[in-house]
């Protein structure tokens, strides 16, 4: 009874309960360009992109402007010089390439969410299994916490959104959520900065692989109590995001060191 007890109290976590004095580095330094075109390349290693489906935007600071990956160009191909610069209405002010009218997905989400400065979305497999059949994915593994009470789904299907009506009323569904799964189609996924938002990309889809597997096996997963996923949550965010970006952009440099250019 005590022990049970204990696992339902409030946990701390992240950087509050400890804080690294010094973590490895990226050993190099990055511009916003180099840093999405890292982003694109890593997720895609990952099998978070389907071909030619998908766009990261990243907003630029103090302005109204982001950066997005130009309409063509599979995720594992993108490179530094292929980014694109575009204003809050999608139009390209910068660049080689277009941009899918899609864009208006993240317009609309970065107008009404300053939090939301990185802006994914794409079609990963796992996720689109649980989105076809309207399932929100159980948390059924430690890592799943840091979605915990900041995951939703979007039941409606309403097709391609290609324009800023159907982005605004896109955003309007989505309210707060960081991660939330769209029906019959992808997921959309929101962070403050490049690493919380590609380390909370590169886990959702693991998370609803485990949460498919579970209901395969047809058992009930082991609970995990509110307060241990509250402690865990933080020090996944607080302190995962920097250390997951730094090691994966370090893996991908050594293998694929053209993304730079």
């Amino acid at each position: 009874m005590k022990a049970t007890m204990q696992r339902d109290v409030v946990r701390d976590g992240g950087a509050a309960a400890w804080t690294p004095r010094v973590s490895p580095p990226i050993g190099v330094e990055l511009t916003p360009e180099q840093e999405l075109a890292c982003a694109f390349r890593i997720l895609a290693r990952g099998g978070f992109s389907e071909n030619i489906a998908g766009h990261i935007t990243m907003a630029a600071p103090g302005t109204d402007l982001m950066w997005v990956n130009p309409w063509g160009l599979w995720w594992d191909e993108v490179s530094a010089s292929d980014i694109c610069r575009v204003n809050a209405d999608g139009d390209v002010i910068e660049g080689k390439w277009d941009v899918t009218p899609a864009i208006h997905i993240h317009t609309e989400l970065h107008r009404r969410r300053p939090d939301a400065r990185v802006v994914i979305h794409n079609h990963p497999y796992h996720v689109t299994v649980l989105a076809a059949v309207g399932v929100l994915p159980e948390i059924v593994h430690q890592t799943g916490s840091m979605f915990e009470g900041d995951l939703s789904f979007v039941t409606e299907y309403t097709g391609e959104v290609d324009d800023a009506v159907l982005g605004a009323e896109l955003a309007d569904m989505i309210g707060d959520k960081s991660t939330v799964i769209l029906a019959s189609h992808g997921v959309i996924v929101t962070g403050a900065d490049i690493r919380e938002a590609t380390y909370r990309a590169a886990s959702i889809d693991r998370m609803c692989r485990l949460a498919y597997d579970v209901m395969v096996l047809g058992r009930s997963p082991l609970p995990i109590s509110a307060g241990i996923k509250v402690g865990m949550q933080k020090s996944l965010l607080e302190r995962g995001s920097d250390v997951y970006w730094a090691g994966a952009v370090r893996s991908l440099l050594r293998a694929e060191p053209d993304v730079l250019d």
